[in-house]
């Protein structure tokens, strides 16, 4: 059973009971990105984290864009250069500020002097019940964090990525088939899923991919911050395989796009939603 102490979003892995899987030890490094310097947004916990500690796995040095979650961070980041020799920075603050977004830019930059694979990945949420329950609050810092930071960070970002760089959204399957308690959350989703479309068509001719994960219900803080003790215990229980899946489940998605393994591919979203049929 997932149990969780209620925390303010988009919550801590200190907090979760048990804690998500972020690393599959049994599997050995390829590695597949050699040398590479990603840029993973939310990287200190939950999915991002997973992808964070894979792409260092398979030879990354990683940049980890993050609002304030520091125990969490630090434990990134001792994962990464003690398990995996890699490098690693991390940069705290709300991306949902145009000028903390060039910062992140600016950081990595100073410290890695480029940038190959940039993972858009943080993201928030809140559940109402019904459209007249979202506050004009919560819906432009839901729309801020979700959308906006990735058109700001994506901008700075490309003053210095080069063919051959990568981008990877991460968008969700509310994007395709909605939630009624999440209409605002889903609404910025759908926005990624055409966003991610639209710069994939822009940047081709530059050699440089866009692509994007769509996850079902995964086991992250942002689920027990976010959600009742009810709501927490059913979470996943409706996709076909009747569970919530790891983060270490969603990671191979974004390694796949960050890689030359996926060289032919660019305007598309994978889905591990558990089995969901969506057809996007």
């Amino acid at each position: 059973m997932k149990k969780a102490t209620p925390q303010q979003r988009p919550g801590s892995e200190s907090a979760m009971h048990p804690d998500p899987v972020s690393n599959d030890l049994k599997v050995a490094a390829t590695p597949k990105l050699k040398n590479k310097v990603a840029l993973i947004t939310g990287g200190d916990s939950g999915i991002g984290k997973a992808v964070a500690i894979l792409f260092a796995k398979e030879g990354a040095d990683i940049a980890i864009s993050y609002w304030k979650e520091h125990k969490d961070a630090k434990d990134t980041k001792t994962t990464i250069e003690e398990q995996y020799g890699r490098k690693c920075i991390l940069i705290p603050g709300d991306i949902s500020n145009e000028q903390h977004c060039k910062q992140v830019i600016k950081e990595t930059i100073k410290t890695f002097k480029k940038i190959n694979v940039l993972v858009n990945n943080a993201a928030i949420h809140y559940e109402a019940k019904s459209l007249e329950d979202i506050t004009t609050k919560h819906l432009k810092h839901t729309f801020e964090v979700n959308i906006y930071s990735m058109f700001f960070i994506t901008k700075y970002a490309l003053l210095h990525m080069r063919k051959g760089s990568s981008i990877i959204n991460t968008s969700s399957v509310t994007a395709y088939r909605g939630s009624k308690a999440l209409i605002d959350y889903s609404a910025t989703k759908g926005a990624i899923v055409s966003f991610t479309r639209s710069l994939s068509e822009n940047l081709v001719q530059k050699g440089i991919r866009v692509n994007g994960v769509a996850p079902g219900p995964i086991w992250t803080p942002l689920i027990v911050s976010s959600f009742d003790k009810k709501r927490i215990k059913e979470h996943g229980k409706k996709a076909p395989m009747q569970r919530p899946g790891e983060p270490v489940e969603v990671a191979p998605s974004y390694l796949f796009l960050a890689c030359d393994d996926s060289s032919y591919i660019s305007g598309q979203f994978l889905h591990p939603n558990g089995g969901e049929i969506i057809n996007g």
